[in-house]
């Protein structure tokens, strides 16, 4: 009994969406903090502004304030894209999954998305190092989001089957 009473005082563990949403809100900042080093030292052409081009007019956007946005669009992005994730590709196990996932959105930006972007050159336009760059970015962010929504899915799995017997 007195173990029980002491177990009340542990946190209860996060739920698994609200996982889910902390690893789109975590992979959204690094991985657009690592966009912007990748753009600051010209292994990139295409800088994470982007996302802020079809919508916000005037040059502010391209300052400091419009980095720091552009940056909370970019989580916003990554958490709706984790949840996705979450519903279709949870249950897949392996890295190759979160890849595929990566190389998907990559697709997904610099071919479907391509023209409401206008900072985004045209495919076919584009410098080698700035492509070699998007794909190995979009694959580390795939699998970031992939592997940690798998492998907390898997943990969970387990944890409901003990908690079952």
């Amino acid at each position: 009994m007195s173990n029980e009473k002491h177990m009340d005082h542990y946190p209860k563990p996060m739920s698994f969406l609200m996982m889910v949403f902390w690893t789109g809100l975590f992979g959204g900042f690094f991985w657009g903090v690592i966009g912007y080093v990748a753009y600051f030292f010209n292994f990139t052409e295409v800088s994470p502004n982007v996302i802020l081009e079809p919508w916000a007019l005037g040059d502010w956007k391209y300052g400091w304030l419009g980095k720091v946005i552009s940056l909370i669009f970019l989580v916003i992005v990554s958490i709706i894209s984790a949840f996705i994730y979450y519903v279709v590709l949870r249950k897949l196990k392996g890295i190759w999954f979160g890849i595929g996932f990566g190389i998907v959105l990559f697709l997904l930006v610099f071919f479907v998305l391509n023209p409401i972007f206008p900072g985004i050159k045209p495919f076919r336009e584009l410098g080698r190092d700035t492509i070699i760059t998007s794909i190995c970015l979009y694959m580390l962010y795939g699998t970031f989001i992939g592997y940690s929504i798998n492998y907390e899915y898997e943990i969970t799995k387990v944890q409901d089957k003990e908690a079952s017997t």
